[in-house]
């Protein structure tokens, strides 16, 4: 980097980036950011938290395991230590992706929130305005970086989702996120309503079973709850091994007789399943099915009381839409995430309302004017590194080009005051 003084330090500082800007130091922006790395492209990588991979680090139950065996979760070109057992915890995840950051000499600017991201017409770039709140005297410090690629890669579950439930402003009680519970530890002994059943839900109500709590499961809707393993193989496995012989539709029933040959059946527990099987539901809508690691062993002994949808809260109790009413001390809500990239990308093609690529999947990774999207698949860490190995690959393409044919030039810009 280049830096230069300015006289009028009020101004915004402006920075051109000679290669692309990457929004999001998780494992999505790691991987293109190695993947550039590799190919010589010099790249700046934006984090608004202190740390990578914050959405693991900050925002994550201590007992949180990889669901999937270490080989699907693997980023390209660096594979998971051998003594790592084959479903990695927190700690050794967050250990192997700083390795990883290590390795390719990958060091993000932390602490610098994208307020405003606009590709200019005029000039044909993009200008992504950010806070960065951690100057030495307090005062936040305005960055507006320049640059011809910008890849997105904030994720599907960037933002947690808490639904506007009837009476919740008057139970009284303590009320938080499955993004901030840690520990059943504090919960002993306390009714806990834990709203939701995906594998959050889940593996929270787990995790109050054994501190001693007694948790009640808010199961709304159908969900398909399947082993983690069959037969000593890891169900996704299993399922990635038929789909190379077999339809989908045929993939997906002999699944679900294996998840009956194991579990048994789960409707006289309140889990009914839904009516598409469980690879359609995650293609079609990224469902993602319950991976079981002890829940529901939990629910079949009454440990964990599954419940129905909730009518309404008062002051220490909750109201079911049954009409029956239960005492409770706590809520968690393990109401799940969206995409934040409505607030802050200026650009309504590429990406929907929703925050996600509009186009379907495997062609989301890439839109127009320079703009790529990584970690929106929704086929979690394995295709958010085949879309890293792709953006990476093409913005190395037109990089390599574009030396072949013309000098590098710093285009001119009254403001700018420094270069990466």
């Amino acid at each position: 980097m280049f830096s230069f003084s300015d006289a009028d330090t009020t101004s915004r500082r402006c920075v051109w980036v000679n290669g692309p800007v990457i929004v999001g130091a998780g494992p999505s922006g790691l991987a293109v950011a190695a993947g550039l790395r590799q190919q010589g492209v010099p790249f700046v990588i934006l984090e608004q938290h202190d740390c990578i991979a914050s959405l693991w680090q900050k925002r994550t139950y201590d007992r949180l395991k990889l669901h999937l065996p270490k080989q699907f979760c693997q980023l390209p070109d660096f594979p998971f230590p051998d003594h790592y057992p084959q479903y990695p915890n927190k700690k050794q995840f967050v250990d192997y992706l700083e390795s990883y950051a290590a390795q390719f000499d990958i060091s993000p600017h932390f602490n610098e929130c994208v307020q405003t991201a606009k590709y200019d017409d005029a000039c044909r770039l993009w200008r992504v305005r950010t806070v960065d709140a951690s100057g030495s005297d307090g005062s936040p410090a305005e960055v507006e970086y320049i640059c011809q690629w910008l890849v997105v890669a904030t994720g599907e579950n960037a933002e947690r989702v808490v639904p506007d439930i009837p009476g919740l402003a008057e139970f009284g009680g303590e009320v938080i996120h499955a993004c901030d519970y840690k520990s059943g530890e504090s919960y002993k002994g306390k009714n806990v309503l834990v709203v939701g059943c995906g594998n959050s839900g889940m593996e929270v109500s787990l995790d109050l079973c054994n501190h001693d709590a007694k948790p009640a499961m808010v199961v709304r809707s159908s969900v398909h709850v399947l082993p983690r393993e069959v037969f000593g193989k890891s169900t996704f496995e299993v399922a990635m091994l038929l789909m190379k012989w077999l339809p989908l539709w045929l993939v997906d029933k002999i699944m679900l007789v294996l998840a009956w040959m194991v579990l048994g059946n789960m409707e006289k527990y309140g889990l009914k399943r839904p009516s598409a099987g469980p690879l359609q539901l995650k293609n079609m809508h990224g469902k993602t099915p319950v991976l079981d690691i002890g829940a529901l062993e939990k629910i079949r002994s009454r440990e964990i009381e599954v419940v129905p949808g909730i009518r309404r809260f008062s002051s220490g109790t909750v109201e079911l839409v049954t009409g029956e009413k239960l005492e409770i001390n706590s809520v968690v809500m393990a109401t799940g995430y969206r995409s934040n990239v409505p607030y802050w990308l200026q650009e309504s093609e590429f990406f929907g309302k929703n925050g996600l690529p509009t186009s379907p999947f495997p062609n989301g990774w890439k839109g127009k004017a320079g703009l790529y999207a990584v970690g929106f698949t929704r086929r979690g860490l394995a295709g958010a590194s085949a879309d890293a190995v792709r953006i990476s690959q093409d913005i190395g393409r037109i990089w390599k080009d574009d030396l072949k044919q013309k000098k590098q030039k710093v285009p001119t810009h009254r403001r700018c005051i420094s270069t990466f």
